[in-house]
């Protein structure tokens, strides 16, 4: 089994406390900012290069979004904080027979939130083609 599949299949998941379940989503916490850190690294890259393209509109300056970046950030991490939340309380209202659902909370949330921070890239490309083929 790989690293990989460890991380995100986690078959021995089944904290008893709730102290014992936030450790687990915090645990995963670093890997989840990282990830979605480096998702928007590159969008920001891609959407910088795209500004320094002629044909697309007059070129502009590469930068970083610093405000923006810090409030997605903060976001983020509110987001990624109601994931134990919503574990909790699903045990509270079912019992322990629903411990998979933190896991599977966690890869959903966390392929989400990678994947809306890569949004952006698409978006801008398929602009560019419309640009280009009809002048817009």
């Amino acid at each position: 089994m790989s690293a990989l599949t460890r991380y995100f299949f986690d078959a021995v998941y089944a904290p008893r406390s709730a102290w014992s379940v936030l450790s687990w989503w915090e645990s995963r916490r670093l890997t989840y900012n990282l990830a979605v850190g480096a998702a928007g690294l590159v969008t920001v890259g891609v959407v910088n290069l795209m500004g320094l393209i002629p044909v697309l509109g007059p070129p502009r300056p590469p930068g970083f979004p610093w405000e923006g970046a810090v409030v997605y950030a903060l976001a983020a991490n509110l987001a990624y904080s109601c994931g134990p939340a919503v574990d909790l309380l699903v045990r509270r209202l079912w019992g322990h027979s629903y411990a998979a659902v933190g896991p599977a909370l966690f890869r959903y949330g966390f392929v989400f939130a990678v994947g809306l921070t890569l949004l952006p890239i698409p978006v801008i490309l398929v602009a560019a083609v419309v640009r280009v083929l009809f002048g817009w």
